[in-house]
């Protein structure tokens, strides 16, 4: 993340972190403006709520509700989201939508375009203090304990699986029950890390309220900041990823996920460089003789 990125996350990238906790008049202001940003950066609140087939006083309420100071700023906001879009593909590959029928080009396309979104609204979106908190209680733990539920538990394992390597006591655990005998025993002096795209898993949420109760550190990693997930966290480390056609398949927001749990991995082993090396050294030696021409 460079020390000279702008701390004011795309307005895009904003509307979509909060949409889970807006109201459904709201929702319609939200998604008129991911629809037509263009739009909403020349139209009067009259012309915007009409778009949107709501009141004025909706979109001043949905001002509020993404800590903007009124209408004005939500112009020059999607002016900016705008701006920075820039010149990208068709609307259609941008969308994310993939057609029946669409052709493999079409197929690498679309799903490139979002990865790669992905990847960059979430390094916009990430608060460089946060990640700093987050490496620091993660370099100074006695030991991590991390969860997700299917593909976030993939990222978990990932995470885990990375931080082995360079001497950390951590575990990722396959289920809930595990994850919760886990936590019963965590102190003060410990970690636990939840992941959950949605952040309203409710054995991701149940994980990360247990180890709060006992008083362990809590960071979530998650897309929505007001999230019951992110509620229960100390240190709330945003994605920002809009699936593709098939969402269940969890693809955006898992590169948006690994791409946190990289980002905290290198701050780790960053921190702790004598130590890192000295672990990479030896885990990279015991497994030498394995390895196949």
């Amino acid at each position: 993340m460079p020390a000279s990125r702008t701390d004011t996350p795309n307005l895009l990238v904003l509307i979509k972190s909060v949409l889970p906790s807006l109201s459904k008049a709201e929702t319609k202001v939200a998604q008129e403006i991911i629809r037509e940003p263009e739009a909403a950066s020349t139209r009067t609140i009259t012309e915007l709520a009409r778009a949107a087939g709501t009141s004025e006083a909706t979109v001043v309420r949905f001002c509020r509700s993404l800590g903007l100071a009124g209408h004005r700023e939500l112009r020059m906001r999607a002016a900016q989201a705008v701006i920075g879009t820039g010149e990208g593909p068709d609307r259609e590959i941008a969308g994310g939508d993939i057609p029946t029928g669409a052709d493999m080009s079409r197929i690498i396309a679309t799903v490139s375009y979002a990865d790669v979104g992905a990847i960059t609204d979430t390094a916009n979106a990430l608060d460089t203090a946060t990640c700093e908190a987050a490496v620091a209680a993660l370099a100074g733990a006695g030991r991590i304990d991390v969860f997700g539920v299917e593909a976030s538990g993939i990222v978990a394992a990932d995470l885990v699986k990375k931080l082995h390597r360079i001497g950390c006591t951590a575990f990722s655990w396959p289920d809930v029950h595990s994850a919760l005998v886990a936590t019963a025993l965590a102190s003060p002096k410990d970690v636990a890390v939840a992941i959950s795209h949605s952040g309203a898993t409710t054995e991701t949420v149940e994980f990360l309220e247990s180890a709060r109760d006992r008083e362990a550190t809590t960071i979530a990693i998650t897309n929505h900041a007001r999230s019951p997930l992110a509620k229960a966290a100390d240190l709330v480390l945003t994605t920002a990823a809009r699936e593709t056609t098939f969402r269940s398949g969890a693809t955006v927001s898992r590169i948006a996920q690994l791409m946190v749990v990289d980002c905290l991995f290198v701050g780790v082993a960053a921190k702790q460089r004598k130590r890192t090396a000295k672990a990479l050294a030896a885990t990279a030696a015991a497994v030498s003789g394995r390895q196949r021409a």
